[in-house]
């Protein structure tokens, strides 16, 4: 499978281009997603938004990604992976439109629901396209730059998004992506040359059948099952982060986007060097050594009473660094799971799976978490912590058994 410690096979110069293009695709559609908690205050006033209203925008966007990814699946590998992430990545930047041209509550669910029928697939159109571009020993360190677009987001979008939110409206934030996301479908439509690989390997089957061959494999549905396990695990934290930082840590709300934006910052960092050390050495050791990491840091930060600033910042970069490293070398070893003929049908299966997943670890630690007042500290922040280290352990042995999966399925 891999050795203890192995050379670093190189890149060439078209597969450096093809991890530029879906990173600032990745950055895009993330962003899309981040900007919208920055700018929250300015957007439930300036369309008389309810605090349950807003939660619906947020959600809408989740659920449907859920969803596009089920309806997707099917038919997945029928196409050039690049006419695919075209359509789809096309289909996004029409739907941020909308968004941006948005003026009432409806309006804005509906155009929610349109990007996230579309973005929600395109993560998974660029794992299928790394697995097919890139080897297992190359793809941790794609999977880190990939990655990198959600340190970006924070590190740019926050900032921004508050920034023109403040001086021009809301709507604005969501043109501008329009606009970079526009230059970057014509580089895609340009310089990504079409991935077809897959397509003679594809049975006459329709594309119902070939979900359900796909969604009937054991392996797959361990593949799935980690992947949504991670998704928990992340998910259940990130709603309330803001308000434990601000109720229980005092953190005041215009030391958050200093906060978010070294936070970001430190994940630049972090996720090419955990990509890198990934292909270096094995993938399931630097997991488990990141999900230890992680589980001691979210235990010390989820029980945490008042601090100076500088604590939190470094408490969080230290939380974020167990976070992110466990998502680079697991997601290559997810990547390596499913079969050529069948690589489309399960990326957009895991990208469902993740997407509602997260839905519902948001919604489960929603009614856990009590606040009494407004401005009262958040109560049982501390459960959520321990449901995670919980859910951690058993993704540890998960990841073992896909291991193990693939040292076998490679022995063949």
């Amino acid at each position: 499978m891999e050795e203890i410690k192995k050379e670093i096979s190189s890149l060439s110069a078209y597969q450096k281009l093809v991890i530029f293009i879906l990173a600032v695709t990745q950055f895009t559609v993330i962003l899309d997603f981040m900007i919208m908690a920055p700018m929250g205050d300015i957007l439930m006033k300036s369309i008389n938004l309810t605090p349950s209203q807003f939660g619906v925008v947020v959600s809408a966007y989740a659920f449907s990604a859920g969803a596009s990814g089920l309806l997707t699946a099917g038919f997945a590998d029928r196409f050039d992976r690049k006419k695919l992430l075209l359509f789809f990545y096309t289909g996004f930047i029409i739907g941020t439109l909308f968004c941006g041209l948005a003026n009432s509550y409806n309006m804005l669910v509906v155009a929610r629901i349109v990007t996230g029928l579309f973005g929600g697939v395109i993560g998974s159109i660029s794992l299928a396209i790394v697995t097919d571009v890139f080897t297992l020993q190359q793809r941790g360190r794609v999977m880190g730059f990939i990655q990198m677009g959600f340190g970006a987001s924070q590190v740019l979008g926050i900032p921004i998004g508050l920034y023109i939110g403040d001086n021009w409206g809301w709507q604005h934030a969501f043109l501008a992506i329009v606009v970079l996301a526009s230059c970057i479908a014509i580089l895609i439509a340009f310089k990504l040359k079409p991935i077809i690989g897959h397509l003679g390997l594809q049975k006459r089957e329709s594309a119902l059948k070939h979900l359900w061959n796909t969604i009937s494999r054991k392996n797959y549905r361990m593949g799935f099952l980690a992947t949504s396990l991670l998704s928990v695990g992340g998910f259940m934290m990130m709603p309330f982060s803001t308000v434990y930082a601000v109720n229980n840590l005092n953190v005041q709300h215009d030391q958050l986007p200093i906060l978010f934006m070294i936070s970001g910052i430190s994940s630049l960092i972090i996720m090419p060097t955990v990509g890198k050390l990934s292909d270096q050495y094995d993938k399931r050791k630097i997991f488990t050594i990141a999900v230890i990491w992680m589980m001691v840091m979210v235990v010390v930060y989820t029980n945490m009473s008042p601090v100076p600033f500088f604590v939190v910042v470094i408490l969080n970069i230290l939380l974020l660094m167990g976070i992110l490293s466990r998502m680079t070398p697991s997601t290559a070893l997810i990547s390596a799971v499913p079969d050529t003929k069948d690589r489309g049908a399960f990326m957009s299966m895991n990208s469902s799976l993740q997407q509602v997943a997260g839905g519902i670890a948001a919604y489960v630690a929603g009614m856990i978490v009590v606040q009494k007042t407004p401005s009262s500290p958040i109560e049982h922040y501390s459960t959520i912590g321990y449901i995670v280290v919980i859910l951690s352990i058993i993704s540890i042995w998960m990841i073992y058994r896909i291991y193990e999966l693939i040292r076998k399925k490679n022995e063949h």
